[in-house]
């Protein structure tokens, strides 16, 4: 086998496994070459802004942060107190603005601003005023890096990631949301806790919405590479179904339990969005459970829905999404999810 000749050629002929694993992504764009310095604008410097923020610079994933928000004194308070860390961390440039121009040359652009939820308001109506504020912020951000890419954190982050492609006008590989990339991880902690192990040892997805629609792929879990549930089976070993549910109701709830607690949420969100930010800026080819447009995946159809799918992450973002096992049962969840989701965003008028 030559240097140049793709490993994923396998087996006699030399088949070529990847078109089975993975689905591409239709109507992306090629990648784009760089050998420049790496610059992250993160937007909004609240609680989760800052947390993100603040962790791509101790992994020392970016030479160069750019914050916005919209108020100032906040910002550049932020600003400073990072910069005053500078002999503690590795060297990057700290910029900050309430302009959207100081994000100009941006390789990814993550966006965590979004308006609170008054007492008594409807979920739709935040909606809408998250929307309102999305057209101050996508069209400048597209404008100022036109070859970044978009991950959208603020919620409803699957509609809101939908509305991002819509007014950035990106192709669909480039933008993306943090999904359940999140809840992925717990899900993994609390199977890994039940079990005594790393929980990096366990693979495990939760799919759909990131919310109460969201699904949990039981049947494709494993740990060390050995399928939980197809092994429970072969060895005649009884397990409780409501158990399974009581897990993923957790995860469910885990967000609003910490919210409870402390008020938000904001190391876990932190480390999670980071982690997508090395894979894809690192160019890891890393599969992350995140939030994509899923029309034509595992049977999604009726419109331009974007929900969590297993997808696999480079540097130029969503390059295919994993075809990962699913019963019958998943998928018809996965389905309703996505109809779930696709309500919403019947009501936006974008």
């Amino acid at each position: 086998m030559s240097n140049n000749e793709s490993s994923s050629r396998l087996g006699p002929g030399g088949l070529d496994l990847t078109s089975t694993f993975f689905k591409p992504i239709q109507n992306s764009d090629p990648p784009i070459p760089s050998n420049r310095c790496t610059k992250v604008s993160v937007i909004g410097v609240g609680n989760v802004g800052m947390a993100i923020a603040q962790t791509i610079l101790t992994q020392d994933i970016a030479d160069e942060i750019a914050l916005v928000d919209a108020k100032p004194d906040k910002l550049r308070g932020e600003m400073l107190d990072l910069q005053h860390a500078a002999a503690f961390l590795p060297r990057t440039k700290i910029t900050a603005s309430v302009d959207y121009e100081v994000t100009a040359g941006s390789d990814l652009c993550i966006v965590t601003a979004g308006a609170r939820q008054n007492p008594g308001e409807s979920r739709l109506n935040l909606l809408q005023r998250n929307v309102a504020l999305f057209r101050h912020i996508i069209p400048p951000l597209a404008k100022s890096s036109p070859d970044a890419i978009l991950l959208i954190v603020s919620n409803p982050v699957d509609v809101l990631t939908y509305v991002a492609w819509k007014l950035s006008g990106f192709p669909v590989n480039r933008v993306l949301g943090s999904g359940t990339n999140l809840d992925s991880s717990r899900f993994r902690f609390l199977i890994a806790d039940h079990l005594d192990v790393n929980a990096q040892d366990v693979q495990a997805f939760i799919v759909g919405e990131h919310g109460d629609s969201s699904v949990a792929l039981w049947s494709s879990i494993s740990v060390g590479g050995i399928p939980v549930l197809s092994f429970l089976e072969k060895q005649q070993i009884a397990y409780e179904k409501q158990t399974l549910e009581d897990i993923h109701q957790t995860v469910v709830g885990s967000a609003y339990e910490v919210i409870g607690l402390k008020g938000y949420t904001s190391w876990a969100i932190g480390y999670s969005v980071a982690n997508l930010a090395y894979t894809i800026l690192r160019d890891q080819r890393k599969i992350h459970p995140v939030t994509v447009l899923a029309r034509g995946f595992y049977g999604v159809e009726g419109g331009d829905v974007f929900l969590s799918l297993p997808a696999l992450l480079g540097r130029n973002g969503v390059v295919a999404v994993t075809n990962v096992h699913m019963t019958d049962e998943e998928s018809e969840k996965l389905q309703k999810s996505a109809e779930t989701i696709l309500e919403m965003q019947s009501q936006l008028g974008l």
